[in-house]
């Protein structure tokens, strides 16, 4: 009978998202590669992808090795520098090669492409994949007092990521794929928020028409507020010109909107627009998570307010429900040109200490 996954174990296999593979030739020599995978609770999975590679995927060393000899061994290990935080677990069996248009090969595949959204632009679903089914489990913990939690739970270096991250008005041309626009939204909908309500939705823009509808219909309106402001004409047009510019050169927007369907209503007035306002915060810790995120991703971003100086004209432009509250414009791309930027207030500016 096979051994089972511990509680821990299975919670650290599951989100591991790289593992070493370890199989031998007929001869016995040992070979061993990093790989993605994913473990439906009985059986892991390793696709045969589209990476470069010298060889077609069916003549890879693993690919053999597991013909003539199925014998192999998965292990998923986390190191940091933290030692109490050291952990593996390596599962040993019998690999076989699932073959295309098996029902299993398909869930298979399906399994993989949900855990990593790089799969979804190739085509595993043409190769043979790899399943492992586990015979012999060990894993082994340096500390039993923390959780999985706070094993895998990576250690930034925030200085880099939160002092990194800039506001970028110019970016290139080079394209934002969908696979990093659905990991920038994915880090949104990560956002703390009253409840867990998730009070946000967004909109996603890299068309060029959409652009510059959205551009010409804001234009409009910011023409008539500053006129109000008695901005001088060329004043004017040339703040509109940059704010098309801007608009229409950026690769990727996501314009974060309020959604307060959800929410906990109250019969008085002060909570209900305290409920509001909770929402309207997590709206800025979602646009906060995707600029990060993004910058974590070798881009840049920007945050453009001028969204909720207009909602409805922005409501109308994209043709979204009325219930969607647009908060903010956040444009993001491959930056052109290093920013200007302002500096930071000290800290006995910005807090007041109660020791």
């Amino acid at each position: 009978m096979a051994d089972q996954l511990d509680d821990r174990a299975a919670v650290l296999v599951q989100g591991a998202r790289v593992a070493r593979f370890a199989t031998t030739d007929q001869h016995g020599e040992p070979h061993i590669v990093p790989v993605c995978f994913a473990w439906d609770e009985t059986r892991a999975y390793i696709a045969l992808d589209e990476k470069p590679k010298r060889v077609a995927p069916t003549d890879l060393q693993r690919v053999r090795n597991i013909l003539a000899n199925p014998a192999a061994a998965l292990l998923v290990d986390y190191y940091n520098d933290d030692w109490r935080r050291l952990a593996w677990v390596m599962l040993r069996g019998q690999a076989t090669l699932l073959e295309v248009d098996s029902r299993e090969h398909e869930a298979a595949v399906a399994l993989l492409r949900e855990k990593y959204p790089q799969y979804r632009a190739m085509a595993i679903e043409q190769q043979p994949v790899i399943a492992l089914t586990p015979e012999r489990v060990r894993s082994w913990f340096a500390s039993d007092e923390l959780s999985v939690d706070e094993i895998v739970r990576p250690t930034l270096p925030w200085p880099a990521l939160v002092r990194g991250r800039r506001s970028v008005r110019q970016y290139t041309d080079r394209v934002v794929t969908r696979v990093v626009v659905e990991q920038l939204i994915e880090a949104g909908g990560w956002a703390p928020s009253p409840h867990g309500r998730q009070p946000w939705r967004f909109a996603v823009i890299t068309s060029a028409v959409v652009k510059m509808r959205l551009a010409e219909a804001m234009g409009v309106e910011w023409r008539r507020n500053l006129a109000m402001d008695g901005e001088d004409e060329a004043v004017v047009n040339l703040r509109l010109a940059k704010s098309r510019a801007r608009i229409l050169g950026t690769p990727l927007i996501i314009i974060p909107c309020l959604y307060l369907a959800e929410l906990d209503v109250y019969p008085d007035q002060q909570r209900q627009a305290a409920e509001t306002t909770m929402a309207v915060q997590s709206i800025g810790a979602a646009a906060q998570n995707i600029l990060l995120t993004a910058y974590a991703l070798g881009l840049d971003g920007g945050w453009v307010c001028a969204p909720l100086f207009c909602p409805e004209v922005v409501i109308a432009a994209l043709g979204l429900a009325t219930n969607w509250q647009p908060h903010a414009l956040l444009t993001i791309g491959y930056a052109a040109a290093d920013p200007k930027r302002r500096p930071r207030k000290p800290l006995d500016e910005l807090a007041v200490w109660y020791e």
